[in-house]
């Protein structure tokens, strides 16, 4: 990561995006609270917006398709208040397939927290 007069913030952005993947890959659904702003909206294709955190606790613990696996994040990037990140999830979906997917995110941030991400999928569906 590069220096500047945002880079105590940009770590922290940064950090927030390392966190997420962190807490999904291993099932660590209290962590979003932190991690996620209350009023989160989360943007996936194939769903409605999810939002706030209750909604997006629910995706995650009970409507997710994935049983396991891991996010591979080749790159992060934060630009002031927003940020993006790309990278590859390989697992296993609850129908025990295996999955290999390219991803990218985009985000803001808000008090310290994500406020939006929009995930996109470099096929039609997941």
């Amino acid at each position: 990561m590069y220096q500047n007069s945002n880079s105590q913030v940009l770590t922290t952005y940064s950090k927030l995006v390392v966190d997420l993947f962190c807490a999904v890959d291993s099932s660590g659904w209290e962590s979003l609270a932190e991690i996620f702003h209350s009023n989160i909206v989360y943007e996936r294709p194939g769903y409605s917006p999810f939002v706030g955190i209750e909604r997006l606790l629910k995706f995650y613990q009970m409507e997710r398709i994935i049983a396991s696996g891991k996010h591979h994040i080749e790159h992060i990037t934060i630009d002031g208040s927003y940020g993006a990140c790309w990278g590859r999830f390989i697992g296993i979906t609850k129908d025990s397939c295996q999955i290999d997917e390219l991803f990218a995110d985009v985000y803001s941030f808000e008090k310290g927290k994500i406020k939006t991400r929009k995930t996109h999928f470099f096929r039609p569906a997941v």
